[in-house]
C-alpha cells in the first residue's frame, strides 16, 4: 500500500512550492519526499503530514484521515 499524495495535491489545488511555502518547509525537502519511492516502512513521515496540514491548514489527524480514506493505493496500481 502506498499513499498517492500527487493525487492529494492536485484534488486540494496544491503544488509542492505551495506547501513548501505556507509550511515552512524547504522545497527541495518536501519534493525529494513527495516524489519518492515508497515502501512500507516510509510511506508517509510526520514532516510530509505536518506541512500538508499546515498548507490547507487543518490538523494533522484531519489530513491523515482524507489520505487513508482517499489516497491509500494498492502497490500494483
Amino acid at each position: 500500500m502506498r499513499i498517492d499524495i500527487k493525487a492529494y495535491l492536485d484534488a486540494n489545488h496544491l503544488t509542492i512550492y505551495q506547501v513548501a511555502k505556507r509550511s515552512g518547509y524547504g522545497y527541495t525537502t518536501l519534493h525529494k519526499s513527495f516524489n519518492k519511492q515508497q515502501s512500507m516502512a516510509t510511506s508517509l513521515n510526520l514532516r510530509d503530514l505536518d506541512a500538508l496540514s499546515q498548507a490547507k491548514h487543518e490538523a494533522m489527524w484531519e489530513v491523515l484521515r482524507e489520505l487513508e480514506e482517499n489516497y491509500l493505493r494498492d502497490d500494483d496500481e
